[in-house]
């Protein structure tokens, strides 16, 4: 059982620092927190957590590396993904001109707020699930770093941890982001940071178009 524990580490290790790092969900997460405030941005967050899920599905079923070695589609995930971060880039900009517009149109309060939340669950979950590098990312995590005599079941748990901490990190960061004395700051400066946000969202996805073309 050792081996396990020393593999989990790895894994847990080498996945913290990818999380870490700033990029599609980092940029959803924090314009959710400043748009829409704490509830949203946890609940994108746990988008982004059920998307690390579907990495792990495909890593463990074996799609990751059909993905991986089948060129049409590995291209048609990378202009849908760039596609998708272009979009909600544009929309960020757009949000940041003229200002804050709901989500979706309801007839109830209510029913805006279950839509809304439903939506920025669905962000966080499109964006991650959608994102190329994510899907080689854990294909090679559960190549390299995890036995292939590893069972299944071990194999598994560490799927539900990475994505219970992927998940747990971005929640943190919504609670801090919506701190009231952060948020105050963050509202002064709210349509400059969503810009800073739509224009990153847009130049990964361009990015990705690039690197595919070039």
């Amino acid at each position: 059982m050792s081996e396990y524990w020393l593999e989990f580490l790895t894994l847990a290790g080498v996945h913290l620092i990818a999380v870490a790092s700033p990029g599609p969900d980092f940029a959803v997460v924090v314009r959710y927190a400043i748009a829409y405030g704490r509830n949203m941005a946890i609940c994108c967050s746990l988008g982004i957590g059920v998307g690390i899920l579907l990495h792990v599905a495909y890593s463990l079923l074996g799609i990751g590396l059909l993905i991986k070695t089948t060129p049409w589609l590995y291209q048609g995930l990378i202009f849908l993904a760039a596609g998708y971060f272009v979009y909600i880039g544009v929309g960020a900009l757009r949000a940041s001109v003229q200002g804050e517009v709901p989500l979706g149109l309801s007839e109830t309060v209510e029913d805006t707020l279950q839509f809304s939340h439903f939506q920025a669950f669905r962000t966080g979950f499109i964006t991650n699930g959608l994102n190329p590098k994510a899907t080689l990312f854990f294909l090679s995590l559960f190549s390299v770093v995890v036995s292939f005599e590893t069972p299944l079941s071990i194999k598994m748990t560490y799927g539900i941890y990475l994505a219970f901490a992927t998940a747990l990190w971005f929640i943190a960061l919504s609670m801090v982001l919506s701190n009231a004395k952060i948020d105050v700051w963050l509202q002064r400066y709210r349509q400059r940071i969503e810009q800073v946000m739509g224009t990153v969202l847009i130049f990964m996805g361009i990015s990705l178009l690039f690197q595919e073309l070039i």
